[in-house]
């Protein structure tokens, strides 16, 4: 079978070689999934209840994420096929078609967060009824897909990558008024928990970090990019380049989770109604200033509009790799739209809502990060370019953890 894919965000004109930063680009995309609203509710529920105490999930959780991003973008380099692609070539009909409803449950989780989250930081900015919110986000990142199909790939990621950067500008400037301890940050960076809530909640934030859809899209996204032209020399060009990629994308998205969560603990901490996003922030521009509270609601605006554009990308791309199935990305953002925004007329908390998808998240990794280093593992899919030993030492390390936290997530759940 050589069923031959349809870019997601569209491939580069033949015989064209980018050179310098042009080879930097499809980390950025990928990286928005690792600072959507989820991370938010996450990292500020983190720090207000447990002030610096959970910051080491967030450093180790980001460290991990440079490798698997790493490898998932190699994958696609090397074989010229996505993840899902090579999983729907390799997998029997049943377990393809199980395979690819838990990551259909995983993409929808991701699409209500990343949808209340918008609808959130409309509220708070204008007062928008959050259903009438959660429209709005849709249609806007309705046309910024639009806008990737008509104006190309690199278009797509400049408007992706300026919304980066407002949204670590929304996120971080709080830090500059804030009263952060030296100490109790230092302290933060050592490994431990409280109580069974901080594991919930370390299981909330790791599946906030290292994003299911995000491993499913990156080798797409460097596929497109590099695959048809990355051979010989012109690989090992392409490989180092996208270790910077990675490393500089994630390095930023990680500065701003951990910029979150630090303001929670500076500034949240013991503040009663801190327990959802609108209290959060409200509290935010009382201790901190109106202005750092306005930022904030930017950067979740940001957060929501660029985010929910990627996931709805992730989502098209595991439907066509697993089920051979090409949805119109336009009514693919329609169909996705409809879980969110019945859950916001339903009235449920948001920021629950939030904690929780981040939690389905955290059951999904496994799901992507077993198969990729399974896949970059073998000499017969990457040929020279398989995993070094020390590499796959590590890959099933950082898998085996986040399999061993799910497992706690799950008897701490059952057992209450």
């Amino acid at each position: 079978m050589t069923d031959t894919a349809t870019p997601v965000v569209g491939q580069r004109p033949p015989g064209r070689r980018a050179t310098g930063l042009g080879l930097l680009g499809p980390a950025f995309v990928a990286a928005i999934a690792y600072v959507d609203p989820g991370n938010v509710a996450a990292n500020l529920t983190a720090g207000a209840r447990y002030g610096y105490l959970l910051l080491w999930v967030l450093i180790a959780a980001n460290a991990s994420a440079v490798v698997v991003q790493y490898l998932s973008a190699k994958l696609g380099i090397v074989t010229g096929r996505s993840l899902p692609e090579l999983l729907g070539l390799r997998m029997r009909r049943t377990p393809r078609l199980l395979f690819w409803a838990q990551a259909e449950v995983v993409a929808a989780a991701t699409d209500v967060a990343e949808v209340i989250g918008g609808a959130l930081a409309l509220h708070l900015l204008f007062g928008v009824p959050l259903v009438v919110g959660g429209l709005i986000t849709g249609v806007v990142s309705m046309a910024i897909l639009l806008l990737q199909h008509h104006r190309g790939a690199r278009t797509f990621e400049a408007v992706v990558t300026a919304m980066l950067a407002v949204l670590t500008i929304g996120f971080c400037a709080g830090l500059l008024f804030a009263q952060v301890s030296p100490a109790a940050l230092v302290a933060g960076i050592a490994p431990r928990f409280a109580d069974s809530g901080s594991v919930l909640l370390a299981a909330s934030m790791l599946g906030a970090t290292v994003m299911p859809h995000a491993v499913y899209l990156h080798s797409a996204l460097a596929r497109d990019r590099h695959g048809d032209t990355a051979v010989g020399p012109e690989r090992r060009r392409v490989l180092v380049a996208t270790r910077w990629d990675v490393a500089l994308a994630l390095v930023l998205a990680g500065g701003v989770n951990i910029a979150m969560l630090v303001l929670a603990a500076a500034t949240l901490q013991g503040v009663s109604g801190t327990d959802s996003i609108p209290g959060a922030q409200h509290a935010i521009a009382e201790n901190v200033g109106p202005v750092v509270g306005v930022l904030f609601s930017v950067g979740l605006l940001a957060s929501g509009l660029a985010s929910t554009s990627v996931g709805c990308m992730a989502g098209a791309e595991i439907m066509h790799g697993l089920l051979h199935v090409r949805v119109p990305l336009v009514v693919r953002r329609l169909v996705t739209l409809v879980p969110a925004i019945v859950l916001l007329a339903l009235r449920y908390d948001p920021t629950q809502l939030l904690v929780i998808s981040q939690v389905v998240l955290s059951f999904g990794i496994a799901f992507a990060i077993v198969p990729l280093v399974t896949y970059t593992s073998r000499r017969s899919v990457m040929g020279d370019d398989v995993n070094a030993l020390g590499t796959k030492v590590l890959a099933w390390l950082i898998a085996a953890v986040i399999v061993a936290l799910n497992v706690a997530l799950i008897v701490l759940t059952v057992t209450g």
